[in-house]
């Protein structure tokens, strides 16, 4: 999602998507993985258009992720801030209208996600689909992926705290231009946008 934002350009290839256009090299051109919103919920079409791809369903308690949502990305000062904006325009077609339209409606989301996790742990089996909890840290997702277990800690990003930079960052002068789909020019999006002062 912050590279959605932060990325010149994504919010269009994303409103495209939405309206059945996708150009997924286009949009991945550069990149390995896709990771949350809004590649989540087109997790079927990207799972045909990268036969090879691996998947990997992150799972939690899904009232603990409802009340997250409520404090970030759902919250009532995200909504106000993408309001009238391209990026508010990309969010409800590839996010709000999946999750039934009321991003503050408790049990319509944690109904989305509970479904979410169903619809993806029935389509693939355990050689393509790893399901994975952050807590069981690098192991298993090294393991599946074929990858070195990296040194440190499995990080744990996105808190309220950090996306409070996010929301400093999106009331700032360049904000607007950022909402609108202008990016950032950086090759570290995602610190630039989690670290704003």
């Amino acid at each position: 999602m912050s590279e959605v934002l932060g990325t010149a350009g994504h919010v269009d290839l994303w409103i495209d998507a939405a309206a059945g256009n996708p150009d997924w090299n286009t949009i991945f051109e550069g990149y390995g993985a896709t990771v949350d919103f809004p590649g989540s919920h087109y997790w079927r079409e990207l799972a045909d258009a990268y036969p090879e791809a691996k998947i990997i369903l992150s799972v939690r308690d899904a009232e603990r992720w409802f009340a997250s949502t409520q404090d970030t990305i759902f919250s009532e000062m995200m909504q106000g801030l993408q309001e009238g904006t391209k990026w508010g325009r990309m969010a409800d077609a590839t996010i709000t209208d999946h999750m039934g339209g009321d991003l503050n409606d408790k049990e319509a989301l944690v109904a989305a996600f509970n479904d979410h996790s169903a619809r993806v742990k029935a389509a693939f089996g355990p050689e393509r689909l790893l399901v994975f909890e952050a807590k069981e840290g690098w192991t298993p997702l090294c393991e599946f992926l074929g990858v070195p277990v990296p040194e440190g800690d499995y990080p744990h990003i996105n808190s309220k705290a950090e996306f409070d930079a996010v929301f400093g960052l999106l009331r700032s002068p360049i904000g607007a231009a950022v909402m609108n789909g202008d990016g950032i020019e950086s090759e570290t999006v995602h610190e630039d946008l989690f670290n704003a002062d």
